[in-house]
């Protein structure tokens, strides 16, 4: 889509266009890569919400439309419903890096708007959707510190490469989303298949350096435009309030409550009836976070005594509940998650509507749920959060990479995180209460996952920061008051996950290095803790597990397994009452899950009937499916047949082959022979001697002479007597 004024990025392919649609939002862009169009607006609201407003409500929103890829919605109104977790975790990742570079005491309520245009399955436009927010800002007459630009990397072949396709994706070890400025890193987020920090510093410095052509393409398009940007009234602390604060809080030990009451009550009776009493509360919390951060930078000294690098306690516990397939109890500190495994059918994975491409089922998931009660609050309840689907795919994408494969371990998994508890980093607990739900339940990961946070605190001179303190472990007030929040998972072997944002304008990657080193010293130490509690998975599957075997079959049975119109697989899944999954690449690989071992020896040996083959001297039970004059043809394996001849039916004569079977009756029989072209010949006759325990001697091939004649008449009788028409003599008389 061409619009008024356009740039290009030329090495990435990627074209930034504004100014002729979405003109009446502060800021709107295109941005184009391939055949992938996103649309993203970005609108302030004129005035506050209330008088009393004391928060920045920023909202950013990502939507895939079905349109975009030329499909309908498959809901029932055929409308697009509520976001999926894609568009959920795309929305929170273009959230965070925009929303510290608003400036301080801007509370002006921020709308920005994704909507996916145009999809050509192979290009994701989540990766794209920071730039363009961040272009739509910088466009506007909103005030903000920009710009920021986003990129994906993957490394296929151990060869970095930027904004890989789907197809790429398949094929990398490395998922990162790096977002940054001109100078540092802003936000990450991704997983990995157990890399070494030292290849993730430099996937860290090799995206930084692929953002910048598009912060340079968007300062082009921004000074094409020229939009000025706007003065809004800035909500700050009234200096005077602050310090009438910090001189009634001096007078008290400590910060609590009673002192903001008493400063309310100091602010009123010196600046009047007419002052803010937002000002008393940003002055407070301005307080609290100069208390918190000056005691760790200047001594080193947390709130809760810790050091910077000190883990809180942790206790972990498996097996914790009966009857679930799995399950586990993780603590740290003041933080618990119960962690509950489940496994299930092929049927059980989730399908993906998968509009912009890439995978269309997950047979893993993580469901994260932090109900109120944990911080012992009351709240809402029962509705999943944002908060709580971005935690929950966090946690997901960590465990990932150590899962068995879906041929190893044909299993769809389900872990459930209940945060029970909560004072910091409940996404970390839930990767490691998850580590050991897995290995309860019998899943035979390829190594535990552990997974912590690093928070930070620095002092800034002149907008660069001159010292800092990098947090092990950060409880949730360090969180609130600190600059960071960088969580890493991973194994002995590598990193499996990451997550970093940032309350600051960015970090200097070496800082991060830092973070990255000390985050590496907590996750070996936490695992140490969880081997202690259990270092393998579970040899067996516990008792209420589904049971599951997998078998191959020849790949031209396939057909007979599945039988004219599924019949002959409806059939066995009724009779046993599994469910049996054919893999679709033709190999023949089958998969049958059962409820009980009983259910699953039913149909294995269903199945492998299906893919054997009538052999010599071997007794079936066998179902008649053809009556002849001759004998019967019975099928003794699914869609294999022989024929049992009318003098291999039984001991005595018979004259008619219904005087011993009809159509569908179930009988014995026996192999005595196949012939050269494949053709089998069955005997019931040396089914039963079999049977009873007697030789069996063939009987002699009939003969003409040997066969009663009856009441016919004879031939020359018979030949006169036939009607074929009128006789030469006939016409002749």
């Amino acid at each position: 889509m061409n619009q008024q004024h356009s740039v290009t990025i030329d090495e990435l392919g990627i074209t930034i266009s504004t100014g002729s649609i979405g003109r009446l939002a502060n800021g709107s862009v295109t941005i184009r890569k391939g055949d992938t169009t996103l649309f993203v607006s970005a609108t302030a609201a004129e005035e506050l919400r209330s008088p009393d407003q004391d928060f920045f409500p920023l909202t950013v929103d990502y939507r895939e439309k079905f349109a975009a890829a030329g499909r309908f919605p498959g809901s029932y109104f055929r409308r697009e419903g509520k976001p999926s977790d894609k568009e959920i975790i795309t929305s929170r990742l273009c959230d965070r890096p925009l929303r510290p570079l608003f400036p301080e005491g801007f509370l002006n309520e921020v709308q920005v708007i994704g909507l996916v245009l145009s999809a050509d399955q192979s290009n994701d436009p989540d990766a794209l959707m920071v730039t363009a927010a961040s272009a739509a800002l910088l466009c506007s007459d909103i005030p903000w510190n920009g710009p920021i630009a986003g990129i994906r990397l993957g490394r296929v072949g151990g060869q970095f490469v930027v904004n890989p396709t789907h197809e790429q994706m398949y094929e990398s070890d490395l998922d990162l989303i790096y977002v940054g400025n001109e100078k540092d890193m802003m936000m990450i987020e991704g997983s990995a298949d157990q890399i070494s920090d030292a290849d993730f510093v430099s996937a860290l410095e090799y995206a930084h350096k692929a953002i910048q052509p598009l912060i340079r393409a968007q300062r082009e398009l921004a000074a094409k435009i020229g939009k000025a940007k706007r003065t809004f009234p800035l909500v700050t602390v009234e200096p005077k309030a602050l310090a009438i604060c910090e001189r009634v809080s001096a007078e008290g030990d400590q910060l609590q409550k009673a002192i903001f009451l008493e400063s309310k009550a100091a602010c009123k009776a010196e600046l009047g009836e007419t002052f803010d009493t937002r000002h008393v509360k940003m002055a407070f919390e301005k307080l609290q976070e100069k208390v918190y951060r000056n005691a760790i930078i200047t001594s080193g000294k947390r709130a809760d005594g810790r050091t910077p690098a000190d883990l809180r306690k942790i206790s972990c516990a498996i097996d914790v509940l009966p009857r679930v397939h799995g399950s586990a109890l993780f603590q740290r500190g003041e933080t618990q998650g119960l962690v509950l495994a489940t496994l299930g059918t092929s049927k059980d994975a989730q399908e993906v509507d998968a509009i912009t491409g890439g995978p269309k089922t997950r047979s893993f998931l993580l469901h994260y749920n932090f109900p109120p009660f944990s911080v012992g609050e009351t709240g809402r309840f029962g509705m999943t959060s944002r908060r709580e689907t971005g935690h929950g795919n966090l946690a997901e994408r960590a465990l990932l990479s150590v899962l068995p494969s879906e041929q190893d371990f044909p299993y769809s998994i389900r872990l459930v995180s209940e945060i029970m508890e909560s004072n910091g980093s409940t996404s970390m607990a839930s990767v490691c209460g998850g580590t050991l739900a897995l290995m309860d339940a019998g899943v035979p990961i390829k190594l535990p996952v552990a997974g912590i946070s690093c928070g930070l605190v620095t002092d800034e001179q002149g907008g660069k920061i001159v010292r800092h303190k990098v947090l092990t472990d950060i409880i949730g007030a360090e969180d609130h008051f600190g600059d960071m929040d960088f969580k890493i998972c991973g194994t002995r072997e590598g990193i499996t996950a990451f997550q970093l944002d940032l309350k600051i304008h960015g970090l200097p990657i070496e800082i991060a290095k830092e973070s990255i080193a000390q985050n590496k010293v907590a996750r070996e130490a936490i695992l140490g803790i969880m081997e202690k509690t259990m270092s393998t998975p579970r040899a067996e599957l516990k008792e209420h597990t589904p049971r599951t075997h997998r078998l191959k079959i020849p790949s031209d049975k396939i057909g007979a397994l599945i039988g004219p119109g599924g019949k002959n697989i409806k059939r066995i899944t009724e009779y046993t009452g599994c469910q049996i999954d054919i893999d679709q690449d033709d190999s023949g690989w089958v998969t049958i899950f059962a409820t009980d071992g009983e259910k699953l020896a039913r149909a294995v040996n269903e199945v492998n009937l299906i893919s054997a083959q009538i052999e010599m001297d071997k007794t079936y039970k066998g179902i008649v499916r053809s009556v002849k004059e001759f004998g019967v043809f019975v099928e003794c394996l699914p869609g294999q047949e022989g024929l049992v001849h009318v003098s291999e039916l039984a001991d005595f004569r018979v004259n008619r082959v219904e005087d011993v079977c009809k159509l569908g009756d179930e009988i014995i029989v026996k192999c005595v022979g196949i012939d050269d072209k494949g053709r089998v010949r069955l005997s019931r006759r040396a089914a039963i001697a079999e049977k009873e325990g007697r030789e069996y001697v063939p009987a002699p091939k009939p003969s003409f002479g040997d066969r009663p004649r009856g009441d016919r008449p004879e031939r020359g009788e018979r030949r006169h007597s036939r009607d074929r028409g009128p006789s030469p003599e006939g016409d002749q008389a």
